[in-house]
């Protein structure tokens, strides 16, 4: 999947896109990506995505608003961010590991104007868009034929993609257009989708530039799936500096090291249960992953024992916990681990989750806002140039969970409400204690368990369901288990 290479826009406005397109113009033969045993040059993806755009906006008639990308750890999940982003439209990621009825329901909800696909993605196509009231324009640009028999569906296959001509001249994007929207869980049976701006995740990328002093020489892992939003780091913090993002397929998280040594990768990012398991079962060796400089955790509580056997065995790295929901963009705390300091600050040997990155504001407010005292508990609210506008049309839940407080301190800042429980400890970090909804982290992901409820509920056709997170594990839980009570059921 190739195409002549385009000329950059030298003259748009600051976006999610400006760092790629300069370092293609730049540096066009640098390796961009690697996946499944190919290497991508910056050239090579900006020509492929400036022809999927054309061909969606040609299609369409006009810029699209949403695309999502229904495609996993392939060619057309990096190539098809790019070219959602400069066909004018907001990227949705999809993953065909979800239920069906949840990707149908996600296409609907963010009201999608076209869909790029891979070929494993295809096979749900046809029951996902199902009854569909306006189907989207469906690309498929790996596949020679349609092989799609849904009414009222608009099919691209791969020789009408490739006959389109690159687009020159992309659709102006700025800070304020919405870059993504990504689903997570909701009390309700149904997930929400948050909204997250270029300015918002420009400002997360240039902060991290600055702090992990990330260059063209750096090589990134790429363990998150696109439906979790810190894989935009790996994605956009390579791509902004010019740097290479290293894609892993779910084996090889089995055995890390053997990935960063294969890669050469300098910056790993991925949740504690990675390294958690290959600790587990001994595989994390002394000094077995001397290339990173910077090894980066979040999603889920990181512990001392994991930090410290990480750092053990990428000795001249550093080791951070980040801290941070969809709704503040990617990161918006971190704590550097230091061998000497660290384990003294731990509590039950979790690791604080730290101090705000520059630019954001933190606070500690008990059930009706007021701010808590250093040292006392509740919940962590966070604002600043990170914060989200809200949830894709849900304008009640948007003013739920975005709120200001009455402090003349805070005067006219709009606060994001995490619904984590946390402290300030007296060292200045924050500590992360919990939820104080009905969340929970499974593997890494936020799981509402109100969402499973509701769902049992209707499919058992019961009025009583509850659902726990089980076994439990220090960040949360491996599972969940659930219960249902009914006139005929014990």
């Amino acid at each position: 999947m190739t195409a002549r290479r385009a000329s950059p826009d030298t003259a748009l406005p600051r976006s999610l896109l400006s760092g790629f397109l300069a370092h293609a113009a730049q540096s066009p033969d640098a390796p961009a990506l690697t996946v499944k045993g190919a290497v991508l040059s910056y050239s090579a993806m900006e020509a492929t995505a400036r022809q999927w755009a054309s061909a969606i906006v040609a299609a369409l008639g006009r810029g699209a608003g949403r695309v999502g990308v229904f495609a996993y750890r392939d060619e057309e999940s990096y190539v098809g961010v790019l070219a959602a982003l400069m066909s004018g439209a907001a990227f949705v990621p999809l993953n065909r590991a979800f239920p069906v009825k949840r990707t149908a329901f996600m296409i609907r909800r963010a009201d999608l104007d076209a869909i790029i696909v891979d070929r494993e993605s295809a096979a749900q196509l046809e029951e996902v868009l199902g009854g569909m009231g306006r189907p989207p324009l469906i690309l498929f640009p790996a596949n020679e034929s349609r092989g799609l028999s849904v009414a009222g569906v608009q099919v691209l296959s791969r020789p009408e993609v490739e006959s389109s001509t690159p687009l020159d001249t992309l659709p102006p994007l700025g800070p304020e257009d919405i870059a993504y929207i990504l689903f997570t869980s909701g009390s309700t049976g149904e997930p929400k989708g948050v909204s997250v701006s270029h300015g918002n995740v420009l400002h997360f990328v240039d902060v991290a530039t600055r702090r992990y002093s990330i260059t063209s020489n750096d090589r990134f892992s790429q363990t998150f799936d696109q439906t979790f939003d810190p894989s935009v780091f790996d994605l956009f913090g390579a791509w902004g500096n010019g740097a290479c993002v290293c894609s892993m397929q779910p084996i090889d998280l089995l055995v890390p090291d053997r990935f960063v040594a294969r890669h050469a990768v300098t910056i790993w990012c991925s949740v504690p249960s990675v390294p958690a398991l290959s600790r587990r079962k001994n595989l994390l060796r002394p000094g077995a992953m001397p290339s990173l400089r910077w090894s980066l955790f979040g999603g889920e509580v990181l512990t001392a024992e994991v930090a410290q056997a990480w750092l053990d065995a990428a000795p001249s790295s550093t080791v951070e916990n980040l801290y941070g929901p969809t709704e503040l963009t990617v990161a918006c705390l971190a704590y550097r681990w230091d061998s000497a300091v660290s384990p003294s600050q731990c509590v039950k040997g979790a690791v604080p989750i730290g101090r705000p990155f520059e630019g954001l504001t933190a606070v500690i407010v008990d059930e009706d806002l007021r701010i808590s005292p250093p040292g006392e508990a509740g919940e962590l609210l966070v604002c600043g140039p990170q914060t989200a506008p809200g949830y894709w049309r849900e304008p009640e839940k948007t003013r739920e969970r975005f709120v200001t407080l009455d402090a003349a301190a805070f005067e006219g800042l709009r606060f994001y409400r995490t619904g984590d429980k946390a402290v300030l400890l007296e060292s200045g970090e924050y500590l992360y204690l919990g939820r104080i909804d009905y969340q929970i982290k499974i593997l890494g992901h936020r799981v509402e368990l109100g969402e499973i409820e509701a769902v049992l509920r209707d499919v058992a056709r019961v009025d009583q369901a509850v659902a726990l997170g089980w076994p439990l594990t220090a960040e949360g839980a491996d599972g969940v288990v659930a219960f249902i009570a009914a006139a005929d059921c014990d």
